[in-house]
C-alpha cells in the first residue's frame, strides 16, 4: 500500500503556567520572575525554520498553542508568531486557530487583542465551577474568575470556546458533577471537553494521593450522568471526552485522533511528519526545558530524538488515536495513512468483533458501547500486531 501523506497542523508549545497545577504530568514550568516572552517568539521562528524541509509544499489546516498557560503571552506576542509563521508557511483560508487559556483575568491580554491577532478558537482550563475542588486542585482561579474570563471573551467576540472540565475529583459527589455540567451549558461554550481525574506519574498528585478520590464504580456513574446531561442540552460526543455543538469539533484534535502529521515547535513539542515518497513516518521532539530550548533552537541540538515508525508499530499508534473517536475510522485511512494493507488488522478486528468491543459498517469500524467503556482494552490489542 502507498502512504498518503494526510492533513498538517501546527502545534505551538508555550510552557510557563502561574503555578504547577499538582495533577498536571504536562511539559509546564511555573513562572518565577519575567518571562523572555520575546525572546521565546524568535526562538519559535527559529525552531520553524529549522523544521520547514519536512513539510515543503504542504498546508497548514489548525494551528493550536497548548502549554503551559500560552495566555501568559499577550496579543502582541501571538501576534508576532502568527505573522511571521503565515509568511513561511502556507495557511489554509478561515484555519482554525485556537489558543488555551486559563480564567485567571490577571495573566491574559484583552481577548479582543487575540481575536485580532487570528485566534478564533478559545480552550479555558475551568475544571470545575466548585471552589472547593478547584482549591483541592491546586487552581489559581475561582468560579467567578471562570465566569466572568468566558463572558468577556464572548463580549470581545469569540463564539468559539471549548470549557475543560474534570470529574471524580478529590471529594466530589455525583451531584457535584452534574452542577458543573449545568453551569458550563449555561455559559452557552460551543464544545466541552469532560475527563477524569487520572494519578499521573511524575505528578504531585501520584506521590501524595489527595484522600477522597471517587472509586470507580462512582467515577463511571458520574461520567454515564454527564455524557446524558450534555446529550440533552444538544451537544454531540464525538471523541472518548469531547462533545461539540453541531460542526463545532476541534479541527486540531480530530486531526491527531485521525493520524494526521502535525509539526510540533516550541519547548517539549511532538510532531509527526508523513512522506509520501518513501513510505516513511517521522516522530520527532524538542528538548523540554525552556532555557535548553532558548539556547539551541534553530539548531539540531534543540531535537530532543527523532524516530521512524516501523510497520509493526503503526496499527497500534494509528489505534491509539482512531479508537478514540465514537464514529471509529475507515478501513482505506488506515491503510492510506500507514502505508500497510488492510490484511495487517484483520486478525485484531475479528477478535475485537467476536468480543463485542467493534463493529462494522461495509469499510467503516466503529466502537460498541462497550468497547467504549473499555477503549484501552481494545487499543491493546493491536500492541503487537504482525503486519506481514
Amino acid at each position: 500500500m502507498r502512504l498518503i501523506p494526510p492533513p498538517l497542523s501546527l502545534y505551538v508549545h508555550l510552557p510557563w503556567c502561574v503555578r504547577k497545577c499538582p495533577y498536571c504530568d504536562f511539559n509546564s514550568h511555573a513562572q518565577r520572575g519575567g518571562l523572555p516572552f520575546a525572546e521565546y517568539i524568535e526562538a519559535l521562528i527559529r525552531d520553524l525554520e529549522h523544521d520547514l524541509p519536512l513539510v515543503w509544499g504542504r498546508t497548514v489546516h489548525s494551528v493550536f498553542f497548548g502549554g503551559g498557560t500560552p495566555s501568559l503571552f499577550a496579543p502582541e506576542h501571538i501576534d508576532a508568531f502568527l505573522q511571521q509563521a503565515s509568511a513561511r508557511l502556507r495557511f489554509a483560508p478561515g484555519l482554525e486557530i485556537t489558543l488555551e487559556t486559563n480564567p485567571g483575568t490577571v495573566e491574559h491580554g484583552p481577548f479582543s487583542g487575540y481575536l485580532k491577532a487570528g485566534v478564533n478558537r478559545l480552550s479555558f482550563g475551568v475544571q470545575s465551577f466548585d471552589d472547593g475542588s478547584l482549591q483541592r486542585l491546586g487552581r489559581i482561579h475561582d468560579s467567578g474568575d471562570a465566569e466572568r474570563a468566558v463572558k468577556t471573551a464572548q463580549d470581545a467576540g469569540f463564539t468559539n470556546i471549548n470549557l475543560d472540565l474534570m470529574y471524580a475529583l478529590p471529594g466530589q459527589t455525583l451531584p457535584m458533577a452534574l452542577a458543573d455540567i449545568e453551569r458550563a451549558i449555561a455559559l452557552s461554550p460551543t464544545h466541552l471537553s469532560h475527563y477524569q481525574l487520572t494519578l499521573e506519574p511524575n505528578t504531585l498528585f501520584a506521590s501524595k494521593p489527595p484522600p477522597d478520590i471517587p472509586d470507580d464504580d462512582l467515577g463511571w456513574d458520574m461520567q454515564e450522568a454527564c455524557q446524558a446531561h450534555i446529550a440533552a442540552a444538544g451537544f454531540t460526543q464525538y471523541e472518548v471526552s469531547a462533545y461539540a455543538r453541531p460542526g463545532q469539533q476541534c479541527a486540531h484534535n480530530l486531526n491527531y485522533w485521525q493520524f494526521g502529521d502535525y509539526l510540533g515547535i516550541g519547548a517539549g513539542a511532538h510532531g509527526k511528519i508523513s512522506f509520501g515518497h518513501d513510505g516513511r513516518i517521522l516522530r520527532r521532539w524538542k528538548h523540554k526545558h525552556p532555557a535548553s530550548y532558548l539556547a539551541q533552537a534553530g539548531s539540531a541540538a534543540a531535537i530532543g530524538g527523532d524516530e521512524y515508525l516501523d510497520a509493526e508499530r503503526r496499527p497500534f499508534d494509528f489505534m491509539l488515536n482512531a479508537l478514540r473517536l465514537v464514529d471509529g475510522f475507515d478501513l482505506h485511512a488506515f491503510e492510506h495513512r500507514t502505508g500497510l494493507p488492510r490484511q495487517a488488522i484483520a486478525q485484531e478486528l475479528d477478535l475485537a468483533f467476536a468480543r463485542g468491543w467493534l463493529e462494522a459498517s461495509g469499510e467503516h469500524i466503529r466502537p460498541t458501547e462497550l468497547g467504549q467503556r473499555f477503549t484501552n482494552d481494545v487499543i491493546a490489542l493491536f500492541l503487537h500486531t504482525d503486519p506481514t
